[in-house]
């Protein structure tokens, strides 16, 4: 069941025996412990691959024939695991998965003296075919994707809607009385428990042992459990078969 900012606030109060609200913004030491769940919502975000944040996504075009090859990574994306394009038509779609290469093996690739290939402007000429859809993308700056060609009889740039890639987003945080974090049922706790700890920490001018015990316990329970599916061990090989 998932637990309202309300209700989490409320909970750390009540545990410090500080002032009780009916909204965050009832008191400043309410709306303090608001943004320390925050903080605390995105520092376990960032530490850890959390399955229920993956999706599928389209990937932002720029709908530029100067660049009609790039695109810009969804907002608030964490990763990009898998990227496909629509070879086909919205009526017989046919996605085919186009692969990632490394800058320098992009560059490598890069076929400058071909007769169907036009310069991309930007700060330095990249050059891209334009006889047949795109095979595999690169990133130079973590920002765009570029991928290496598009079919110019067509397209005149590549399409979002013609996207399909799977990887994880980072949810917002907001801060209001009604507002449910989105982690699952294994991760809440540890929500509780770790803002519980660093408000005890900035506000009661200590850590609560019983509170760092719980704490400590939920981070090694949830190593194992994030995934609502059992997942099998995976071991390395180390070269055999």
């Amino acid at each position: 069941m998932k637990t309202t900012l309300l209700q989490i606030v409320q909970s750390i109060l009540s545990d410090m025996d500080s002032e009780e609200v009916n909204s965050i913004s009832d008191t400043t030491e309410a709306q303090q412990i608001a943004s320390v769940v925050e903080d605390t919502y995105y520092n376990i975000i960032a530490a850890r691959y959390i399955p229920e944040h993956n999706s599928l996504l389209n990937l932002t075009s720029n709908s530029d024939t100067a660049r009609p090859t790039h695109f810009q990574y969804p907002s608030n994306t964490k990763n990009i695991e898998r990227v496909e394009y629509n070879v086909g038509t919205s009526v017989s779609p046919n996605y085919k998965e186009i692969f990632f290469l490394e800058p320098a093996e992009f560059l490598d690739r890069m076929n400058e003296g071909g007769l169907n290939v036009t310069s991309v402007s930007g700060n330095v000429n990249l050059y891209v075919s334009t006889d047949r859809p795109p095979t595999y993308y690169t990133s130079f700056d973590d920002n765009y994707i570029v991928m290496d060609s598009y079919d110019s009889s067509v397209e005149a740039t590549l399409s979002q809607f013609k996207t399909r890639a799977y990887g994880q987003q980072i949810p917002d945080f907001q801060q209001i009385d009604s507002f449910k974090p989105d982690l699952d049922n294994v991760l809440m706790p540890l929500l509780l428990a770790e803002s519980k700890s660093t408000c005890f920490s900035l506000f009661k001018g200590g850590p609560d042992p019983k509170v760092e015990q719980a704490s400590r316990r939920l981070k090694s329970y949830i190593q194992n459990d994030q995934y609502k599916i059992r997942k099998s061990n995976t071991r390395n090989s180390y070269g055999r078969t």
